[in-house]
């Protein structure tokens, strides 16, 4: 009995491996992709806007044992930044630095705070701009700042991305 078992499983696996090689070497998928002078990277963080930054600090470093890095200040972009790190992305906790922060705007809408934004690398961050331009994707400056990671970064509006404030960033 085991060995019918066994026998009508392979008779299936053999069966459906065509179709699945099928699947895996046709090209409709990458046809579907249009063709960019720029390409998405990887996921580089996951913004949270916390009120207590200390108190978020110690959630991530004393409770949950993860690597966090020192508070920066980042006037241009009106924020404190500390970055936890996770092995295969992080997490940047955002805390309002002055009354005109955009995440102290965005704490008085959350008050226990929240997912504030993603934030995506990018091979070609001007090229990645013109395109999405043309592409009616509004770009909230019109040139790109200089992030917490040292590097060029732009955000994108949040209505042209289905609700998500996306930040691209110069890998």
């Amino acid at each position: 009995m085991l060995l019918t078992f066994f026998s009508g499983l392979l008779t299936r696996l053999q069966t459906s491996a065509p179709t699945v090689r099928t699947l895996l070497l046709s090209n409709s998928f990458s046809q579907n992709i249009p063709s960019c002078l720029w390409k998405l990277g990887r996921l580089n963080h996951v913004a949270i806007a916390v009120p207590d930054l200390e108190k978020a600090q110690s959630l991530y470093k004393d409770v949950l044992g993860a690597r966090v890095s020192e508070t920066v200040a980042l006037p241009e972009h009106g924020v404190y930044t500390v970055f936890v790190e996770l092995g295969n992305t992080k997490l940047e906790l955002l805390h309002p630095l002055g009354e005109k922060s955009p995440i102290a705007s965005f704490l008085q809408k959350n008050k226990t705070g929240g997912m504030h934004h993603i934030c995506i690398e990018v091979d070609d961050i001007k090229a990645a701009m013109a395109e999405l331009k043309k592409k009616k994707i509004r770009i909230l400056s019109e040139e790109p700042k200089i992030g917490a990671h040292g590097k060029p970064v732009i955000f994108l509006h949040p209505k042209d991305c289905h609700g998500v404030l996306v930040e691209l960033e110069q890998a």
